[in-house]
């Protein structure tokens, strides 16, 4: 029986010929992530465990994006503390204010992933790197303190969905739409443990920005990690970027999946979230009637610059509704460079938006956006859960770049093409 592009990956970093679903392996690791709330805790098991040395210290990334810049009290002791670690083991990628970015965009960007690489991290987006071809899943704090003095972690080698994609993307269409839409159709539960490997002629149309956005939310659906294959879109995002020799591979035509679901990206429409669950997914031209307070364009999700474009192309020219508040966080130091450089950071001020220094901030209910009882947000973001960006009764609708904006011009969730 053939492999898909996973379990190949998989098989190579546990030196085997072959893995099949369900088998227990123990796989090398390309590089290991965590952040500033994560790492705090795999440092504390590290030090508890009596290691005293790291693997390698060029294949482990500490980033902090969570609570940085330092929101309070706690949140300085915790990056005090990742500081503390990276500088005893001479951590070559430790990135901290005015040098960091959100984790997940800031990795790719920095040449940090490659195809056919294993990488694991404590956030659970970390699958996000499997738009390069890479495996890449979350793991908890106790398995990165290990892994960081090991090299290495055991997994249990997921089955797998095949996501066949046809089609063109229509106009306002993006990444975000498709992933919304996969699980709006599956289910937050649908891919539990299994690996979602995107296929067909669809994936041609999509950029390397909507694979990762589509790539970064496979755990959405309860997927063990999201994987695209890799060609000359691939390809020509890593050059440049990666400076060692890195592996593409490919499922064989015999392998095996669980199942098959067939997309025809032409039939996508702008889709939103509604609370409390990503697959609650609903065309953004049924919201007239849901007023909002708020709307975040930024996070691991979609942060890069072309989603800042879009959203600018949008607010271009116009202005929020009254009493609607806008959050833009450029995703990493350099898309923010961009931004001031092609003139959307002035179209975002212009429009009555502020602009925020990289960090993953009002996604997670951190700081900078937090959301009083009754209001709502389109966000950007990957969750919508109850809380998740502040009060309870407070509701997170999860949107693109394009709804985002257009919704907050309108007042209310609205199509692009409602302007």
């Amino acid at each position: 029986m053939g492999m898909t592009m996973t379990q190949k990956i998989l098989a190579k970093h546990a030196g085997l010929e072959s893995v099949r679903a369900g088998q227990l392996i123990q796989a090398k690791l390309d590089l290991v992530l965590g952040n500033d709330i994560t790492t705090p805790v795999a440092v504390n098991e590290f030090e508890a465990a009596g290691f005293d040395q790291v693997f390698d210290k060029s294949k482990i990334a500490l980033v902090m994006d969570h609570f940085a810049p330092n929101k309070d009290i706690k949140a300085a002791a915790q990056c005090k503390q990742c500081r503390t670690f990276a500088r005893r083991f001479d951590i070559d990628n430790y990135f901290d204010v005015g040098e960091m970015g959100i984790e997940h965009a800031l990795l790719p960007e920095r040449g940090l992933v490659a195809p056919g690489e294993a990488v694991i991290g404590a956030d659970s987006h970390t699958c996000t790197y499997g738009a390069l071809g890479a495996f890449s899943t979350g793991v908890g704090s106790t398995d990165m303190g290990a892994a960081m003095a090991a090299g290495q972690t055991w997994f249990k080698v997921p089955s797998a969905i095949k996501v066949n994609l046809t089609g063109k993307l229509r106009p306002f269409v993006s990444g975000k739409d498709v992933i919304l839409t996969l699980i709006g159709r599956i289910g937050v539960d649908g891919a539990r443990y299994q690996s979602l490997e995107f296929a067909g002629p669809g994936v041609a149309e999509l950029s390397i920005y909507d694979r990762l956005t589509i790539s970064n939310m496979a755990i959405e659906a309860g997927a063990k990690n999201g994987i695209f294959p890799v060609d000359d879109i691939t390809k020509a995002y890593v050059e440049g970027r990666v400076n060692r020799p890195w592996t593409a591979y490919e499922a064989d035509p015999d392998a095996e999946y669980e199942r098959t679901v067939d997309i025809d990206l032409s039939q996508v429409d702008c889709t939103v979230a509604y609370p409390h669950l990503p697959e609650n997914a609903h065309s953004a031209r049924e919201g007239r009637d849901i007023r909002i307070d708020q709307i975040v364009i930024g996070s691991c999700t979609n942060g890069q610059l072309p989603d800042l474009e879009a959203a600018a192309a949008i607010l271009k020219g116009r202005h929020l509704a009254r009493d609607v508040r806008g959050i833009v966080i450029p995703a990493t130091m350099n898309v923010y460079r961009q931004c001031m450089k092609r003139g959307l950071t002035d179209i975002f001020l212009d429009a009555g938006c502020i602009v925020s220094t990289p960090t993953c901030g009002p996604c997670l209910g951190g700081y900078m956006g937090i959301l009083a009882a009754g209001e709502r947000c389109v966000s950007t973001t990957n969750r919508n859960f109850v809380g998740r960006m502040g009060h309870v009764d407070s509701e997170v609708y999860l949107a693109s770049p394009a709804v985002a904006a257009a919704s907050g011009v309108k007042g209310h969730i609205a199509h692009p093409e409602a302007l």
